[in-house]
C-alpha cells in the first residue's frame, strides 16, 4: 500500500479543507438529540453527540469502579444510545477495560477514540498497534495526538503526524487530529491542514479551560477559546469538547446544564465527551444535552 506522507496529505487536503470551510455546519441543531449521529467535519467519521469518557482524573474514577461495574456502566450507556467511547494512553488500564466492556458488541455499531502520547523515541506504528491490541480492536475510528500544549507542537510532532497517516493508510484508524491544552497551542489549530478533528476544552465559565499557561489553575479565556473553535469549524474540522463539567468542579446541576448549552449553542461544538461513575450521571448528561438542543 502506498505510504501516505504528511506532505502529500497536506497538498491533497488543502482543497478539501477550503471547500469544507465554505460550508461550515450550523452552531447547533435545534430539536436534535444527545444520541443523534453527527459527522466530525472533513474526517467523515460519524459519532454520537454525547460520548462516554474514561479519563476522569486521568481515568482514576473509572478504574476504581472495577471491571464488572465499569462494564455495566458502558453497556448501560450503549443501551441508552451513547455509541461513542473514548480513552487515552495516559489513562492507565482504560484501553484494556474498555475493550473488555465492549467485547461482543458489533464493532460497526459504535465508535472508538484513542489519544496517543507523542513521546520522543517511541515508534508510532508500534504504539498504535499496542493500543489497538489493548482495546481489542482492529482500528480506531478517531486517533488524536494527546495533550498538545506548546506553540511549537506542529513542528515538534511531525514524526507522529507522519506515523498516524501511515497507520491510516493501513486502515488502523479512520479520522485523526489532536487534543489541546493552553492558548499558545490552540492558536496553532486554525489553518492547520493536517488536522481533521480538534479536541478542545469548553465550558461557560473557563474552569479547566485554555489560558496563556497551559497548566494554570486560573480561569481560561472563554471568548478566545470560542473564537478558535469557530475558526477550526470554518476550516472544516470536527470539534469534540472536553472538560465540560470542569473536571467535576460543577457540583451544581444548573452549572452542568449551562455548560452543555454553552458548548453547543455558543461555541458550536459537534460532540462532547463526559466521564461517568454511575448511571444517574449518564441519564443526566443525556437530558442536559437534549435540553440544550431543544
Amino acid at each position: 500500500m502506498t505510504h501516505c506522507t504528511r506532505r502529500n496529505f497536506l497538498k491533497t487536503g488543502l482543497a478539501a479543507g477550503v471547500l469544507a470551510g465554505t460550508g461550515a455546519a450550523p452552531l447547533f441543531a435545534a430539536g436534535g438529540k444527545a444520541t443523534d449521529w453527527v459527522t466530525l467535519g472533513k474526517s467523515g467519521v460519524k459519532v454520537t453527540r454525547l460520548a462516554f469518557g474514561t479519563g476522569t482524573f486521568s481515568g482514576r474514577v473509572q478504574r476504581e469502579l472495577g471491571q464488572d461495574e465499569f462494564t455495566r456502566l458502558v453497556r448501560y450507556a450503549y443501551d441508552h444510545g451513547i455509541r461513542f467511547f473514548e480513552t487515552a494512553e495516559s489513562y492507565g488500564e482504560m484501553h484494556k477495560m474498555l475493550g473488555v466492556a465492549l467485547k461482543g458488541i458489533p464493532r460497526d455499531s459504535y465508535r472508538l477514540m484513542s489519544k496517543v502520547t507523542t513521546r520522543p523515541g517511541v515508534d508510532p506504528q508500534e504504539k498504535i498497534d499496542e493500543l489497538r491490541k489493548l482495546a481489542n480492536t482492529d482500528y480506531f475510528d478517531v486517533l488524536l495526538m494527546h495533550y498538545q500544549h506548546v506553540a511549537t507542537w506542529p513542528s515538534d510532532t511531525v514524526r507522529w503526524q507522519d506515523g498516524i497517516l501511515e497507520a491510516k493508510s493501513k486502515k488502523a484508524l479512520v479520522g485523526h487530529g489532536a487534543s489541546v491544552h493552553g492558548l499558545p497551542a490552540l492558536r496553532q489549530f486554525p489553518g492547520n491542514k493536517w488536522l481533521e478533528i480538534a479536541m478542545i476544552r469548553v465550558n461557560h465559565n473557563g474552569t479547566k479551560m485554555d489560558a496563556e499557561q497551559y497548566n494554570t489553575n486560573e480561569p481560561g479565556n472563554v471568548p478566545e477559546v470560542v473564537q478558535r473553535v469557530k475558526q477550526v469549524r470554518a476550516d472544516g474540522m470536527g470539534v469534540i469538547s472536553m472538560k465540560l463539567a470542569g473536571e467535576g468542579a460543577f457540583t451544581n446541576r444548573e452549572d452542568r446544564r449551562a455548560a452543555m448549552r454553552f458548548a453547543f449553542r455558543n461555541a458550536g461544538v459537534d460532540s462532547v465527551t463526559v466521564g461517568y461513575k454511575n448511571t444517574a450521571e449518564i441519564d443526566e448528561a443525556i437530558e442536559n444535552l437534549n435540553l440544550a438542543l431543544a
